[in-house]
């Protein structure tokens, strides 16, 4: 009884330190200022002391756990300076939840994040390349250069030691942007096609001029031929050299809308390129922005898993504590191992997700062979959708490049038609030559001639095959005009599914952070019932698991929000890579 009451006063004494350590805490944080992240702006307020309480009360834990980790210290850290924060801020205003984020003077390792932001702890096993930082942030975008690939496409390692890992460098969401856009192998491949339609279309311009060549040439010869004198001696042909030159202009006058037809093709051609090099650029984007999210969301399972792990071993000390105590009984701490344990595997599984998310990503961005990434970015709302669901609609309808190569290919058939038809009309060109000659010392002058003409061509039969041509470019025409009313259809579709996506994740984000909430007090009032001999080692174990479940959904909530704003931004037709 004597070591039962001695037990529980130690545990109201730490209590009571701990609650009354908290306010002067408080004395040394300086809350600098308050900015709302919107979508395409960023608005800054200062003094804002409801809008930061309502930010820290969703965001900090509870209890605190023992101290036996890195990664415990690096979360017993954050907990510290967000109870500071809170203790100095007075009470909350619930209405601005999910709109801040909060800048304090706090180290580098010490993130204080809005109410959807959250940062996976380091590890000492990962080794950090130094980041170098953007010197003009906002409008160019800084990426090291060890992170750049061989410039020879052709190169593959050899050696175990070129593919080992020598260094993880966080990169943020800008950076691995501007990474896709020097590396990716289909977006080069699209610019180098766009430079094969406009040397195209000049080669299809140059029927417009005329052609004028000219031909030179001197020749030394003598006739194998012999002659005979009056005296009998053979006598051989002379040897002689002569130089003669030609110059010729040529120029189709008509062509019954050949060249015309044939330019408008390889115009069609180049905005077709165009578009394909948008279209390629926006969904390289959606592929990094959407890897990157991936990435954050596995960041944040190992922190979840972490925190998870944690709060197993914490209830498995006091399972045993109190079975030592003689007031639990072995079945709370078989209990209580047997999640520890399944916590544990849980762990090992979201750091391996973690690995496959970060080279999946590094495969997308094709960096240096020896070089890993992690995501910088805090997990937080990428920003907020401005436009209703009707005006979206109608801006991706304007801007979307699909429509657009549908319609280029539409005209491109509609060029090729004519072309066909032109074969069955009057082909007139102008010819023009003029010829010099002349014999080397044979004592006359050089000579020349020329000769102008004018041709005409009319193809009378082909056997049908102009109006066959034709018919299967009007078939075309058909075709593409049905694969633009389908993709119209269809982008209307992904508009109103992105939308609806967006708005409810952005209700599942608030819903959930009042869940955390509400589950970090559950759990605390579970651990005290039980270290108080009321409750009972199952309900940690439950609240445990909801807390898990909770940040877990809240973010997946986050990461789905973020993944349907830049599938909706997409599907509008975002900003282009090429032009950053």
């Amino acid at each position: 009884m004597k070591e039962q009451q001695l037990f529980y006063g130690f545990l109201a004494g730490v209590t009571a330190a701990v609650f009354t350590t908290e306010p002067s805490w408080a004395q040394s944080v300086d809350v600098t200022k308050v900015s709302f992240c919107g979508y395409g702006e960023r608005s800054t307020f200062t003094n804002s002391k409801n809008a930061v309480a309502s930010y820290l009360t969703a965001q900090l834990p509870i209890a605190v756990t023992p101290i036996n980790t890195t990664t415990e210290r690096f979360k017993l850290r954050n907990w510290i300076d967000q109870a500071q924060t809170r203790a100095r801020l007075g009470p909350v205003n619930p209405t601005l939840l999910t709109k801040l984020t909060i800048t304090t003077p706090t180290s580098s390792s010490t993130i204080s994040s809005n109410t959807l932001t959250t940062t996976p702890a380091p590890t000492e096993q990962t080794p950090i390349v130094p980041t170098t930082k953007p010197t003009n942030a906002g409008f160019s975008v800084f990426v090291p250069d060890y992170l750049n690939p061989s410039p020879n496409p052709l190169t593959f390692p050899t050696k175990p030691q070129q593919v080992r890992i020598k260094g993880t460098q966080p990169i943020t969401l800008a950076q691995a942007l501007e990474l896709a856009r020097r590396n990716s192998q289909d977006l080069q491949v699209a610019l180098l096609s766009l430079d094969r339609s406009k040397y195209a279309l000049r080669q299809a311009q140059a029927s417009l001029y005329p052609t004028f060549g000219l031909n030179a040439g001197i020749t030394h010869s003598r006739s194998p031929n012999t002659s005979v004198d009056a005296f009998g001696n053979v006598i051989n042909n002379p040897a002689s050299s002569s130089f003669s030159g030609s110059a010729q202009l040529n120029y189709d006058l008509y062509t019954s809308g050949q060249r015309l037809a044939n330019i408008g093709v390889a115009e069609e051609q180049l905005r077709t390129a165009q578009l394909e090099v948008e279209r390629i650029s926006d969904q390289i984007r959606l592929n990094v922005t959407t890897d990157y999210y991936n990435l954050q969301s596995a960041d944040e399972q190992v922190r979840i898993q972490q925190a998870a792990v944690a709060n197993g071993e914490a209830s498995l000390r006091d399972a045993q504590a109190l079975e030592r105590a003689g007031v639990g009984t072995r079945f709370d701490t078989l209990q209580a191992q047997v999640t520890l344990a399944n916590d544990q595997q849980q762990l090992v599984s979201a750091i391996s997700q973690q690995q496959i998310s970060r080279r999946q990503l590094a495969q997308l961005l094709n960096l240096a062979q020896s070089v890993d990434i992690s995501a910088a970015d805090p997990v937080q709302l990428a920003g907020l959708w401005n436009h209703s669901l009707e005006d979206s609609i109608v801006l991706a309808f304007q801007k979307r490049s699909e429509l657009q190569e549908y319609l280029a290919q539409r005209n491109i058939s509609e060029q090729q038609r004519r072309l066909a038809l032109s074969q069955l009309g009057p082909q007139i060109s102008l010819n023009s030559s003029y010829q010099l000659q002349d014999i080397f010392n044979d004592g006359i002058n050089a000579t020349d001639g020329y000769s102008l003409g004018v041709n005409a061509r009319v193809n009378l039969f082909d056997g049908g095959a102009a109006r066959a041509n034709a018919a299967q470019q009007r078939i075309n025409i058909r075709i593409a005009e049905s694969q633009f009313a389908s993709q119209r259809n269809q982008i209307r579709f992904q508009v109103e599914q992105y939308y609806s996506q967006l708005q409810s994740n952005l209700q599942n984000v608030q819903t959930a952070t009042v869940a955390v909430t509400e589950a970090r007090e559950a759990l605390r009032l579970a651990r005290l019932r039980f270290q108080a001999g009321v409750g009972t080692q199952t309900d940690v174990i439950t609240q445990e698991a909801a807390l898990t479940q909770a940040e877990g959904s809240r973010v997946s909530a986050i990461i789905n929000y973020n993944i349907a704003l830049a599938s909706l931004q997409q599907a509008v037709s975002s900003r282009a890579l090429t032009s950053q």
